[in-house]
C-alpha cells in the first residue's frame, strides 16, 4: 500500500514552476530576436533557428527523456535536466556569434526534454492515490504551460526594453539553482533494470528534426524544391525505421504496446493540433500588436496578460470541475472548437484596429478554448498508462504538443508570408498575412475538435472496458 506524501503540494509547486520555465523558454526570446539579430549578426533566414533549435531538440528528445525517467528514476533525471538547462542558459547568454547562440538554445532543449517527462512522472506518483487530487494537481500543472508561454512574451518585452536581450537567458540561472535546491521535496524512486534504445532514439530524433527542418526551410527554398522533397522523404524513412526498431528489439524506446492505453492515440492527436493552432496564434498576435498597431516590446507583452489571467483562472478553478462532470472528450472537442472561433474572430482584425475592440475579446475566446482542452487532453493521454510507462506516456504527449507547435508555426508562417506578412511597413498587406495565419490556425483547431468528438472514447466507455477486462472469467462469460 502506497503512502501519501505529506509534502506533495509543495512538491507540486516545484514541478509546476519547472513546467512554467520549460514552456516559457519557447516564447521568451520572441520579442528579443531583433536585438539579438543586430548584436550577433544573424541573417533573416538564420534568425528563426534561435526558436527552432530549442523546439526541435526538445521535441525530438522527449521520448528518450521519458524512457530515462522510467529507468534511472524521475527525480534523478529532473535534477540532471535542470543542470543541463542552466549550462545551456549560460552558453546562450554569453554567446558572441550566431552559431554559439543556436548551440546554447539546443543545449537548453536537451535540458527541457529531460525535465518535462520526469516532472510529469513525479506528479503522477505524488497524486495518483486520489483522482480528485490528481485532477486539481493536473489543473495547476497544466495552467503553468500556457501561462509560461504567454508570460515569456511579456517578460521578453520587459528585459529587451529595459535591460538587455541576454537577460532572457540569465533569468534561468537563479531560478534553476533555486529549483535544484528545492528538489529535496520530490519523491526519490530507485532505478530499475533495463537498457536504453540508443538507435531508436537517434532515428526518432533525427526524423522529427528533419521534418521540422524541411517545413521551416520550405518557404525559402520552395515546397516543390528537390531539397525539400528529399528532406521530407528522409524524415518519413527515419520515422518508419524507428517503428521497425521498436517492433524488433527487446527493450524499445517506445513499446508499441503503449498505444493500447485507452485514448492515448486520440488524445495525442488532439494535443498535436492544439499546439499547431495555439502557438502560431500568440506568435502572430504579438507581431500584429508590434508591427501593425505599433506597440513596443513591453506594451505588446502586457497586452497578452489578460489571456494568461483567464487561463490561470479557468485551469485552476473551473476546468477540473467541468471534467469531473462531463469527462475529457466533450471538453477537448468543445475547447478546440472554441479556440477555432476565437481565431476566426482574430482573423477579422483590420490594419487600423484597436486592442480593446479587435484584439482583447477574440483573444479571450481563444484562451477559453485552450483552457478547456489542454488539461483534459493531458489527463486522457496519461491516465491509463501503468506506472512503469508513465514517463513514456508523458514523453509522447509532450512530444506531440511541441512537434505540433513547431510544424504548425512553420507551416502557418509560410501561409502568412505568401499573403504579405513579409512586407514590413505595408500595414494592409501585413494584416492580410496575419489574418491568413489566423484562419489557418482556426482550420487546424476545428479539425481537431471534430475529430476528437468523432473518434475519442468517452470516460464511461473507457471505464466499462477496464471493468470488463478486470472482471473474473465467469462474470465475463455471464456478461
Amino acid at each position: 500500500m502506497s503512502t501519501v506524501n505529506p509534502r506533495r503540494w509543495w512538491a507540486l509547486v516545484v514541478l509546476a514552476a519547472a513546467q512554467f520555465m520549460v514552456i516559457m523558454d519557447t516564447s521568451i526570446i520572441g520579442v528579443a530576436l531583433p536585438e539579438m539579430q543586430k548584436d550577433l549578426g544573424f541573417t533573416q533566414g538564420e534568425l528563426q533557428w534561435v526558436f527552432n533549435a530549442y523546439v526541435i531538440v526538445f521535441g525530438g528528445l522527449l521520448l528518450l527523456g521519458g524512457r530515462l525517467s522510467d529507468l534511472i528514476g524521475a527525480r534523478k533525471i529532473f535534477v540532471t535536466g535542470w543542470a543541463v538547462m542552466i549550462a545551456g542558459s549560460i552558453l546562450a547568454a554569453a554567446a558572441q556569434t550566431a552559431w554559439v547562440e543556436i548551440a546554447g538554445r539546443a543545449v537548453q532543449g536537451v535540458g527541457g526534454a529531460l525535465i518535462a517527462p520526469s516532472a510529469m512522472t513525479l506528479l503522477m506518483m505524488l497524486f495518483m492515490h486520489d483522482p480528485k487530487e490528481l485532477g486539481k494537481a493536473m489543473a495547476l500543472y497544466g495552467a503553468a504551460a500556457p501561462a509560461g508561454g504567454t508570460a515569456g512574451v511579456f517578460l521578453g518585452g520587459v528585459f529587451t526594453e529595459w535591460a538587455a536581450w541576454q537577460w532572457v537567458f540569465i533569468i534561468y540561472i537563479p531560478i534553476g539553482l533555486a529549483t535544484l535546491a528545492a528538489t529535496r521535496l520530490l519523491p526519490d524512486v530507485g532505478s530499475r533494470r533495463g537498457s536504453v534504445d540508443v538507435l531508436g532514439a537517434v532515428a526518432v530524433t533525427a526524423g522529427l528534426a528533419l521534418a521540422v527542418f524541411a517545413v521551416v526551410r520550405a518557404p525559402e527554398v520552395g515546397w516543390g524544391a528537390t531539397a525539400t522533397i528529399l528532406e521530407l522523404v528522409g524524415a518519413v524513412v527515419l520515422l518508419a525505421l524507428f517503428l521497425v526498431i521498436q517492433k524488433s528489439i527487446r527493450e524499445p524506446l517506445m513499446p508499441l504496446s503503449v498505444w493500447r492505453v485507452p485514448r492515448l492515440g486520440s488524445a495525442n492527436l488532439a494535443m498535436t493540433l492544439l499546439g499547431a493552432a495555439w502557438i502560431p496564434m500568440w506568435y502572430f498576435l504579438n507581431l500584429y500588436l508590434q508591427q501593425v498597431l505599433g506597440y513596443g516590446a513591453f506594451a505588446s507583452g502586457a497586452a497578452l496578460l489578460p489571456m494568461t489571467v483567464l487561463l490561470m483562472i479557468f485551469m485552476t478553478a473551473i476546468t477540473a470541475r467541468l471534467m469531473g462532470r462531463f469527462g475529457a472528450k466533450p471538453l477537448i472537442g468543445a475547447g478546440l472548437l472554441v479556440l477555432a472561433a476565437g481565431l476566426v474572430w482574430l482573423a477579422a482584425v483590420p490594419p487600423t484596429g484597436t486592442f480593446l475592440v479587435d484584439v482583447l475579446p477574440a483573444s479571450l475566446v481563444a484562451a477559453l478554448g485552450m483552457s478547456l482542452a489542454y488539461i483534459p487532453a493531458m489527463i486522457a493521454a496519461m491516465s491509463g498508462a501503468p506506472q512503469e510507462q508513465a514517463g513514456l506516456a508523458s514523453g509522447i504527449v509532450n512530444t506531440t504538443y511541441n512537434v505540433g507547435s513547431a510544424l504548425g508555426l512553420a507551416a502557418l508562417t509560410a501561409v502568412a508570408m505568401s499573403q504579405g506578412a513579409d512586407q514590413l511597413g505595408n500595414l494592409p498587406k501585413l494584416t492580410d498575412g496575419f489574418s491568413a495565419a489566423f484562419i489557418g490556425a482556426a482550420i487546424i483547431a476545428a479539425v481537431g475538435g471534430v475529430v476528437t468528438l468523432l473518434v475519442m472514447k468517452s470516460d464511461k466507455a473507457v471505464a466499462a472496458e477496464a471493468a470488463a477486462a478486470s472482471a473474473p472469467q465467469g462474470e465475463k462469460v455471464a456478461a
